[in-house]
């Protein structure tokens, strides 16, 4: 089978589409067919080889955790999913023709392969760090870099649950931002009082690591309402790090279910061949994403 590859830690000219055995699926996994995998920040960074405790890999090693596709495979133990299913999850090595899966759903109906592989981890993440952060109904949250996936996700989210959301992006995302709901305004000089007319900001999150954690907490007035997905450093002023994830079957769920219920829908901006897997990391790595980017296999 083809499947993109590193075999040392660096720049996206490190990823390689090789020939490599088929994986199998062990007990209480599935294999699938893959026809989309979720391109995620979390990727590049572990081709980087930057410090992720979650994610400890030996080189060489596969790319991509996120996937949607057909079951083929079904591992001892597993109930309730058979061969021919169209599921979406999370597993290992995803940017490849067949792929392990520890975790999936099946796709709510409607859902196309290319969408469905755009929301495991985003949506895992959304839900956690909106339950880490403590915010409620009726309360305001602020969140920066809020036009990519796990932003997306949030607003949405915050959405169905009666909080205000405070988005901020570029100024060609302030239009998709509003569409989900949220009060935008634009990064960059004077964008903290920007943020201050828009209205009081009880908790924060930092999905874009753009160096705002001192500003964040400027504005709820408590590190322990600020947390970020993005910024390492951030625990240095106090602000928690999360990125260590929760229960990933429940988060797919929850995500279907808000799928099939019109509640939640996270587009795909651009699609990659696994060829092309190289320019996937420089575009994600880039940042000013709009919704999700995916491969398709």
């Amino acid at each position: 089978m083809k499947k993109v590859s590193f075999a040392e830690f660096g720049g996206p000219d490190v990823l390689h589409l090789i020939d490599a055995e088929e994986p199998h699926a062990g007990p209480g996994q599935i294999r699938i067919a893959v026809r989309a995998a979720g391109v995620n920040p979390v990727d590049w960074r572990v081709r980087e080889g930057q410090v992720l405790g979650a994610h400890p890999i030996e080189l060489p090693a596969g790319v991509g955790l996120d996937a949607s596709g057909v079951v083929d495979e079904v591992g001892a133990g597993v109930v309730g999913v058979e061969a021919g299913d169209h599921v979406f999850g999370e597993g290992a090595s995803t940017y490849a023709e067949f792929a392990v899966l520890s975790a999936w759903a099946r796709m709510p109906e409607g859902l196309t392969f290319e969408e469905a592989a755009g929301y495991p981890s985003v949506v895992e993440t959304a839900l956690r760090i909106l339950n880490e952060v403590g915010v409620e109904s009726g309360q305001t949250l602020l969140v920066s870099g809020a036009a990519g996936g796990v932003g997306s996700a949030v607003l949405q989210i915050a959405r169905d649950r009666g909080i205000t959301v405070i988005g901020t992006a570029g100024a060609a995302n302030q239009e998709y931002l509003r569409s989900l709901g949220a009060l935008a305004t634009t990064y960059g000089a004077g964008w903290v009082e920007r943020v201050r007319r828009l209205g009081r900001v009880d908790a924060a999150l930092d999905l874009a690591g753009s160096g705002v954690i001192h500003e964040l907490v400027e504005l709820t007035g408590d590190p322990q309402k600020v947390i970020s997905i993005a910024d390492l450093e951030a625990p240095r002023l106090g602000v928690r790090f999360s990125g260590v994830a929760g229960s990933v079957p429940d988060a797919l769920t929850e995500a279907a279910a808000l799928i099939s219920q019109g509640k939640l829908h996270i587009p795909v901006e651009k699609s990659y061949a696994l060829a092309d897997a190289a320019a996937a990391h420089i575009d994600s790595q880039a940042g000013h994403t709009r919704g999700r980017r995916v491969v398709v296999v």
